[in-house]
């Protein structure tokens, strides 16, 4: 299982982990960040790693062996992060991370469906025990739902023409396959825009948002995540697209400054404090020479915040 860790060592940095304390991945993935995390904790420690996707734990409980931290893994979502710490029997913890990109292991793996290099069957679920997948959303989504998703999730600008040439392939067959959806992207999209990039990034990326639910709950799970930190705590947040990185900014932006009384009000009458100190006026980018040994780090930016 091949991955690569992106902004590793700025995470680490920002989590300044404390031998003693208590840490969560939430999205473990090929555990790079996780066995980060458990590098530097003490027998005395604690992680936590979450993944929706079965696959992972087998290879994260392996890599992670040789570390003699307390060990939780727990099949689920980060943005169920409350309820997880609550079975555990956990109340706060001291850092928190997560990385909302898809993993190296599964857009190279065909049969998952991510990638439109690869030809496979039409996927992209995190978790493989969902009902819903890529093929389900391509065949039965209406022509605006279809050109709603590919024009917000992938910032698409040909997102109408998309929709529209999957509205007309379909109703000859399915579309079953990474590869047919590829060839009906390329035909919607004008051949003088397909240089600079694959005509088909934007599109699969936006399917499989939607399949993942990665964008509608985001910013409640953000707040759910300040909830959980102890005084000091700090939380780090690895985005790869636009609307992941706004929504996480306004809610970091929102816990940092407290006060919500309207602006013509002459005195804060709310009563609410600022919750957290932002570690990053700006996101931290990958280096250069990380985007050179991993080019899939290009778009990834680092956004922190400590507890107050």
């Amino acid at each position: 299982m091949k991955h690569i860790s992106v902004l590793y060592s700025e995470t680490l940095d920002i989590l300044n982990i404390k031998p003693d304390g208590i840490y969560v991945d939430g999205t473990m993935g090929g555990a790079g960040h996780s066995e980060g995390i458990c590098k530097r904790l003490s027998d005395k420690g604690t992680f936590i790693g979450i993944d929706r996707d079965d696959f992972v734990f087998d290879r994260a409980k392996e890599r992670l062996s040789p570390y003699n931290c307390k060990k939780h893994f727990v099949k689920g979502n980060f943005h169920d992060i409350k309820n997880i710490l609550q079975e555990l029997g956990i109340d706060k913890v001291d850092g928190m991370m997560v990385d909302l990109g898809v993993s190296s292991f599964q857009i190279d793996d065909e049969k998952r469906g991510f990638s439109f290099r690869h030809d496979g069957p039409l996927d992209m679920r995190m978790d493989r025990t969902s009902d819903f997948d890529a093929k389900m959303l391509v065949n039965t989504y209406s022509y605006e739902d279809l050109r709603r998703i590919i024009s917000e999730y992938g910032e698409e600008q040909f997102a109408g023409n998309i929709a529209k040439h999957i509205i007309k392939r379909r109703e000859e067959k399915p579309i079953e396959t990474t590869f047919e959806l590829v060839e009906i992207i390329k035909a919607a999209i004008p051949k003088k825009f397909h240089a600079k990039k694959h005509p088909a990034k934007k599109t699969f990326q936006a399917i499989r948002i939607e399949v993942n639910n990665e964008i509608d709950a985001l910013e409640k799970s953000v707040e759910d995540m300040i909830d959980v930190l102890d005084k000091g705590g700090k939380l780090a947040v690895i985005t790869f697209h636009s609307l992941e990185d706004r929504i996480t900014k306004k809610v970091f932006n929102d816990k940092k400054k407290g006060c919500t009384c309207p602006k013509d009000f002459p005195v804060c009458v709310c009563g609410n404090k600022p919750k957290v100190k932002v570690l990053t006026g700006k996101p931290i980018l990958p280096t250069n020479e990380e985007i050179e040994y991993n080019p899939r780090s290009r778009s990834a930016k680092l956004r922190a915040i400590e507890k107050l």
